[in-house]
């Protein structure tokens, strides 16, 4: 088996395409894209990248490729609404990949794909990451030549997912980092924690819910009626890739109900600790108020005529019971 050589990039003044074809046997060669027909072989895979936002290039490639004008008016009015749309053997969809930014900052890139008779277009505005991982595994040794281009297109958009699987990933350690925090020594600076936490939970789900059109539709038998078994289960699942991606990100959600619990539980134990404190002192004081009421009655009683020695010894008998209290305070771990 061959190993590939760096794909061909051309440039223009707002793209750069990347063009890669796979042969059944195990080979890749890079291509510049004046070659590419829209006749493509039989036991070729052609894979045409985009990187830019030109939509008058990617109309280019796909007249190249033959893609259909319906689906090639799709693909360049750049909606970044997940959407699958098809026209006879070939469709586009656009998807959202989710990059984190750091502080529980998400940001959705789009992906637009199409794809037809051995051949796939993938189309973003913004680098994204996985694509470059995907490029650099089979620019070692590929097998991709094998593939349809319908199971092709399922795996680019099974790593799609995986950006949400791996926000996710990166939400969870947050939340982690927020529950150690909060069992540390909570503070201010939790509650804008969980605020952030919340809203990050939310742009997740708000960003994966709508590609339920996208991912169901291409798991419909409808969908592909004349799709090999293998492409037919490949595109089958990605649904279920969805669901469970949904939810994770479901679970995320309740991941900060449970923090915030967490920090509740914890804000009302150092409550109760004080309140224990306070009600401790009053009983003491308390105490110590009704010996000085004691003392203070007017009564003709041979300890009132004890002066200086008295207040003294009053003094030291509300010191005695105030040290005694404290120590079966402490023995008892009232406070």
């Amino acid at each position: 088996m061959d190993t590939i050589e760096p794909s061909g990039r051309d440039d223009c003044e707002d793209c750069d395409i990347l063009v890669t074809r796979f042969k059944t046997g195990g080979s890749a060669e890079s291509l510049p894209i004046q070659d590419l027909g829209d006749e493509v072989e039989d036991d070729t895979l052609i894979w045409v990248e985009v990187h830019g936002d030109d939509a008058r290039t990617i109309a280019e490639v796909a007249a190249r490729l033959g893609l259909s004008g319906a689906l090639t008016e799709r693909l360049t009015n750049r909606s970044t609404c997940p959407w699958i749309d098809s026209d006879g053997d070939q469709y586009a969809a656009c998807g959202m990949a989710v990059e984190h930014c750091g502080k529980l900052e998400f940001r959705g890139i789009p992906l637009y794909l199409a794809a037809g008779r051995n051949f796939v277009i993938t189309a973003h505005p913004e680098p994204l990451g996985f694509l470059d991982s995907l490029r650099e595994r089979e620019g070692r040794r590929s097998r991709v030549g094998t593939l349809s281009a319908d199971s092709f297109a399922a795996s680019l958009l099974s790593w799609h997912l995986d950006t949400y699987f791996a926000a996710a990933s990166d939400f969870e350690r947050s939340v982690e980092r927020l529950e150690e925090s909060v069992l540390r020594d909570h503070t201010a600076e939790s509650i804008e924690e969980l605020r952030r936490l919340r809203k990050g939970a939310s742009r997740l789900r708000r960003m994966l819910a709508p590609h339920r059109i996208l991912f169901t539709s291409l798991a419909r038998p409808d969908f592909r009626p004349d799709a090999d078994r293998k492409s037919e289960a490949h595109l089958r699942a990605l649904g279920e890739q969805f669901e469970r991606a949904m939810d994770i990100i479901e679970n995320a959600r309740e991941l900060v109900i449970g923090s915030f619990e967490l920090f509740s539980n914890q804000v009302a134990l150092e409550t109760n600790a004080s309140m224990r404190v306070l009600t401790f002192i009053t009983v003491v004081i308390g105490v110590q108020t009704v010996i000085a009421g004691v003392l203070g009655m007017n009564f003709d009683a041979a300890f009132f005529k004890t002066h200086d020695l008295g207040f003294w010894v009053a003094v030291a008998a509300m010191a005695a019971v105030a040290a005694a209290a404290t120590m079966l305070g402490r023995k008892r771990r009232w406070f």
